[in-house]
């Protein structure tokens, strides 16, 4: 019989932050599959290097980690082919997966070339939104509040538009877009709501007013929460913050 595949969310960095279910999963399967940049290590791997057993065969996705565009679709389909090997020959295969595989998750993609010829579960994990909010002290939205999740490389158009019509917004993908998405947020008169949240959960994690941080540009794993709902909600932020 062939294997199974599982795609496991791994959270936003904190290990602890694991599930149950996902720890069990890894623990126990002979194959761990995961991305990696084309220099670098693995974030997803070093969040759940503890747990792993020398004993494991590892696959490394490639992903190169540039502005310009790569071809990811070969990047998937050699993954999957690699994947599938291994599932053919009766081995299960995890697949590690930064906060969880279908919120913005690279495992979406393998899951789409496989899950129709081989049993296939995914495990939810912590996505960085909620460790965000967490960290900040802040609730995401409550009751009736819309809350809208904005890829910063929207056009100034598209992000305008959700920025004057929801009630809780969250920025992912900040990046190279920290600045532009600055101003539209001070040209929508939100800038003193906007938390700018780096790194959460990790030892080096960075929480901060928006309009305190004035870098022009953010690493990969950062985003900004903005609330504006009904709910009077008050937080102390601090200018830093250290994962706990």
């Amino acid at each position: 019989m062939a294997g199974t595949l599982y795609g496991i969310g791994v959270g936003p960095g904190d290990p602890e932050l694991l599930t149950l279910k996902a720890h069990r999963l890894l623990t126990t399967a002979p194959v761990i599959a995961y991305p990696a940049p084309d220099s670098g290590d693995s974030f997803a791997r070093s969040i759940v290097a503890d747990y792993m057993s020398p004993d494991q065969t590892e696959i490394p996705i490639i992903v190169p980690m540039r502005i310009e565009r790569f071809p990811a679709k070969s990047v998937y389909d050699q993954a999957a082919t690699t994947i599938a090997s291994h599932l053919d020959s009766g081995e299960n295969v995890v697949v590690l997966c930064e906060g969880d595989p279908f919120f913005y998750g690279s495992f979406m993609y393998l899951f789409e070339r496989l899950a129709s010829d081989y049993l296939c579960e995914v495990v939810p994990g912590v996505s960085s939104m909620m460790a965000s909010a967490a960290a900040f002290g802040r609730p995401l939205a409550a009751r009736n509040d819309v809350l809208t999740v904005i890829p910063s490389p929207l056009e100034d158009g598209q992000i305008l538009e959700h920025l004057n019509s929801s009630d809780a917004l969250c920025f992912i993908k900040v990046g190279r877009h920290l600045e532009r998405v600055r101003q539209l947020i001070d040209k929508a008169g939100l800038l003193p709501q906007a938390a700018y949240l780096e790194r959460a959960t990790l030892p080096n994690q960075k929480i901060a007013p928006l309009a305190d941080v004035k870098e022009a540009a953010a690493p990969y794993f950062s985003m900004i929460l903005i609330y504006k709902g009904a709910e009077n909600w008050i937080s102390q932020l601090p200018l830093s913050g250290a994962a706990t």
